[in-house]
């Protein structure tokens, strides 16, 4: 009897002991990670990560930040506000330049770029009038330097067209643009390159593939040496989250469409041509990093440049 009470005793305290672990795990919270994002379709892998909560499912907790242009994300990124980040390929080389320690994480989409303008007496950048103001996000954004390399192209200097640069979050200007209210063109991606496009008399001045010639990658994600280095199992989290989501989106584009038009305010079927319009490439292969960087270096932009595309990326991105 003595001996049965001990092993009740044993088994027990095992029980109990075992319920303690597993309460302690359970109730452990997850990591956070801050994701520094911004406006437009080509944010459409964040959205479905948030909405169907794949960061989560990688055992991450997302604080998601948005942010009206790549530099407003650069400086996030500097500052600790933000651990990983997405921007263009330009604001990531300009804080790269300037001694910001950190490397691309991931391609992040293809997708077409322009110069939109309603006014039918511009046909080319040589009928910009000093006065005619053309939206982009930020100085040194994409579209800024697509700007310039046109400029360099038509008009015999990249900075031709500099005093005609007016800063602004891209929903303001297709607002601004279609009230007719101080812009004379937009320098814009989807979906509000759709949109403007469909407005009438709308039309295009010039594009990425004029100007650049072949895909880049709209964006890039960026992380932090501080990041990578110290939190090796959130960065390789943050990486997979990412790759599902592409994956996801890319495997279910209708039922992606549905989930994303109320934030697009466009209605389903609308919100899948968008997705599927020509150009669009939800890929996270890096493209056009040595592209840009050797431009930037020649028109003034950058100091120095990368001895290659592998000084800049970790070692899981795929060129």
């Amino acid at each position: 009897m003595k001996r049965s009470t001990t092993r009740l005793g044993i088994l027990l305290a095992i029980i109990f002991s075992i319920s303690i672990v597993n309460f302690t795990v359970a109730a452990e919270p997850m990591p956070e990670i801050k994701i520094a994002g911004q406006f437009g379709l080509v944010y459409a892998p964040l959205m479905i990560a948030d909405k169907l909560q794949i960061f989560e499912k990688n055992g991450l907790k997302p604080v998601w930040k948005e942010y009206g242009s790549g530099a407003a994300v650069r400086e996030a990124l500097i500052s600790g506000e933000a651990d990983v980040g997405f921007m263009g390929i330009p604001p990531f080389l300009i804080g790269w330049d300037k001694g910001c320690p950190w490397k691309v994480a991931m391609g992040f989409v293809v997708v077409p770029v322009g110069l939109v303008t309603n006014n039918p007496r511009i046909k080319s950048l040589k009928d910009f009038k000093p006065s005619d103001k053309i939206a982009v996000p930020s100085p040194g954004s994409v579209q800024h330097i697509l700007l310039a390399m046109a400029a360099e192209k038509e008009l015999g200097s990249p900075n031709a067209l500099d005093t005609n640069i007016m800063a602004m979050p891209h929903p303001d200007a297709v607002a601004a643009l279609i009230s007719k209210k101080g812009l004379a063109a937009h320098f814009t991606t989807p979906p509000y390159l759709f949109e403007e496009l469909n407005q009438p008399g709308f039309h295009l001045v010039s594009s990425d593939k004029s100007i650049f010639g072949r895909p880049f990658s709209f964006n890039v994600g960026v992380a932090s040496k501080k990041f990578h280095d110290e939190k090796p199992l959130e960065y390789l989290g943050f990486v997979k989250a990412i790759n599902n989501s592409f994956a996801w989106l890319n495997g279910n584009m209708p039922a992606a469409a549905t989930i994303l038009a109320p934030e697009f305010k466009l209605t389903p079927q609308k919100t899948l041509q968008y997705l599927k319009w020509p150009g669009m490439d939800y890929t996270t292969r890096a493209y056009g990093l040595m592209e840009f960087a050797y431009f930037m270096k020649r028109a003034g932009f950058l100091k120095k440049i990368p001895t290659n595309a592998n000084e800049i990326i970790w070692e899981n991105v795929k060129l």
